[in-house]
């Protein structure tokens, strides 16, 4: 049987971009705010390992409050608005910016929208039916008959298991399956008041993306990407150090201090078994791509797994220009790899290994051939 192949990877982010002392700046003229807590907005979005992030919300670059459009005209920020209005604006704004990279990916492929055979969306922060699988078939002109699925309010991780699915999917029926995966995430909606050092963090870290890729049955061409096998844990007793919960002023993300030492911790008993049995460790993986949750996570992960100082330059520069998108950011980082200029001249194939980190703890894995030649 031929492997599932990632044919082509886009990308795409709506169209306000911030940098991070424009941000930084911006939440810290919020009036009200606990005494000292503005020192540490100015710390923290230093060190975050971010430049820029982009967002649906032009609110983050204005200079007066009286021209904010979500926000209400006050820089107290008061009162937040409610989980209705922010699902009411990711209904609105999220499927435009799906369908754009989704039929980039599709013309990357060289792929008609009639040839998908399955559509699968991937998105936590907002929710509406019928919802973005539905209405990117009618949009994209997708056959009404395409087999839909919707993998929600799973977290950073979720692309993971769209993957895994994915895999399955064209194990299945590896004739004629043509997968469509779209990942959305509008994460800055769901910005709230920094009244605390944990919604400070949280502040400096998530920006606004999407991606899709087009995935089928056959023989990778060079670029492109073979899909091996996935792996998944909990870490334990971790089930309240990343949580997601919906509140009456949007979704609220809660992320102990503690998460990257976790994630450290959990790794090398997670992974080496794993490895193992494909014949492998991780002195002999190519190519790495990490969530970059956050900065310290990559650090402790490139420390813990004694990983060369150049393997998670892809991750750092995406949490560099992008911040943490959720969902779609590892398949930034995979795109990185598929462009990846030809270095293999014996046609070897690179292995990849992907982590991706969400809700409970758990820890999501992938692993990767990449070929940057046409001969095998």
């Amino acid at each position: 049987m031929k492997p599932t192949v990632l044919e082509a990877i886009a990308t795409g982010n709506p169209p306000y971009r911030r940098s991070q002392q424009e941000l930084a700046a911006f939440m810290a003229r919020i009036e009200g705010l606990p005494a000292g807590l503005e020192e540490r907005i100015a710390s923290t979005f230093r060190r975050s390992g971010i430049e820029h992030r982009y967002s649906c919300l032009e609110d983050f670059g204005q200079e007066e409050a009286d021209h904010f459009n979500f926000f209400p005209n006050n820089w107290q920020l008061s009162p937040l608005p409610s989980t209705a209005k922010r699902n009411d604006l990711y209904s609105r704004l999220a499927l435009p910016l799906a369908e754009t990279v989704a039929r980039d990916a599709l013309a990357q492929a060289g792929c008609s929208a009639e040839q998908i055979t399955h559509l699968i969306v991937v998105s936590c922060t907002g929710f509406f039916a019928p919802g973005l699988d539905i209405q990117l078939i009618q949009r994209l002109g997708i056959p009404p008959s395409a087999e839909r699925s919707l993998i929600g309010f799973m977290g950073c991780n979720a692309a993971f298991n769209g993957l895994k699915l994915t895999d399955a999917i064209c194990r299945a029926s590896p004739a004629s399956t043509r997968v469509l995966m779209v990942c959305v995430e509008l994460c800055t909606l769901h910005m709230q008041r920094p009244d605390n050092v944990e919604n400070v963090i949280v502040n400096a870290l998530f920006g606004d993306g999407a991606a899709a890729a087009v995935l089928s049955c056959r023989d990778p061409k060079r670029g492109q990407l073979t899909y091996r096998d996935s792996a998944c844990t909990i870490a334990e007793h971790s089930l309240e150090a990343m949580t997601w919960e919906i509140g009456d002023t949007g979704f609220l993300m809660q992320l102990a201090a503690s998460v990257p030492q976790r994630i450290q911790h959990a790794l090398p008993g997670f992974l080496e078994p794993w490895l193992q049995r494909h014949g492998l460790d991780a002195s002999g993986i190519d190519l790495w791509a990490v969530h970059p949750g956050g900065r310290q996570i990559l650090d402790l992960v490139q420390q813990g797994q004694a990983l060369p100082t150049q393997a998670l330059e892809a991750s750092y520069g995406v949490l560099r220009d992008f911040g943490n998108m959720s969902s779609p950011t590892i398949l930034f980082i995979l795109k990185h790899w598929m462009a990846l200029p030809p270095q293999n001249p014996a046609a070897v194939p690179h292995q990849g290994v992907a982590l991706g980190f969400g809700p409970g703890l758990s820890i999501e894995a992938a692993l990767f051939q990449h070929y940057d030649s046409e001969s095998r």
